[in-house]
């Protein structure tokens, strides 16, 4: 099956998930430990498109549990913002509320917000397999984005068990995240 083939069967399957909120609210639960104990003052994210699971919530959990504990560094939360000509991302602060305006793509994103630089970077999984490679959209995006982050952030993959793909060939561009979050638990790339 082609890759784009691929991908609108998954959305569709994702889409008509029965359990699809019982599967994000498993997520979340993961999300809020796995961040537990991190250094981590800087995190970049997304804002959930296509039946995408929503890690925004536990962010922002994330962000109060950090000001509850009073310490040095403020957490913030970047979303990201397309550079249509280089077709990368940069991440803008965002919180609750903030302004915001929708990108080329009909996607919000923070309007007028600085620029921020990411530790630690959750990614949108259409699909994901062995060696920690994923499926996203086909424009490239997060990969362009992370060859040139320097340093480049550790990267989590966020998706639906059902996006597991066995056999899912990594092209040479493909870069590899670090982790994997599902509703299952965490799943380490397998080589």
């Amino acid at each position: 099956m082609d890759k784009k083939t691929l991908r609108q069967q998954l959305i569709e399957e994702r889409l008509n998930l029965p359990d699809r909120l019982e599967r994000a609210d498993l997520l979340q639960r993961m999300m809020r430990i796995w961040l537990f104990g991190r250094s981590d003052v800087v995190i970049g994210a997304y804002w959930p498109i296509k039946g995408e699971f929503d890690p925004l919530p536990a962010l922002h959990r994330w962000k109060e549990d950090g000001e509850l504990l009073d310490q040095p560094q403020r957490r913030r939360i970047g979303l990201p913002v397309v550079d249509k000509a280089h077709k990368t991302l940069t991440f803008h602060a965002w919180y609750p509320g903030c302004p915001m305006e929708e990108d080329a793509y009909g996607i919000p994103k923070p309007k007028d917000t600085e620029v921020i630089v990411p530790t630690l970077l959750f990614v949108p999984c259409v699909g994901y397999g062995p060696g920690g490679f994923r499926l996203g959209y086909g424009g490239g995006f997060y990969d362009r984005t992370l060859a040139t982050l320097q340093p480049k952030p550790f990267t989590v993959g966020l998706g639906f068990t059902h996006g597991f793909l066995p056999d899912l060939m990594p092209e040479a561009h493909d870069m590899p995240l670090d982790a994997l979050l599902n509703d299952n638990g965490v799943v380490w790339p397998m080589v």
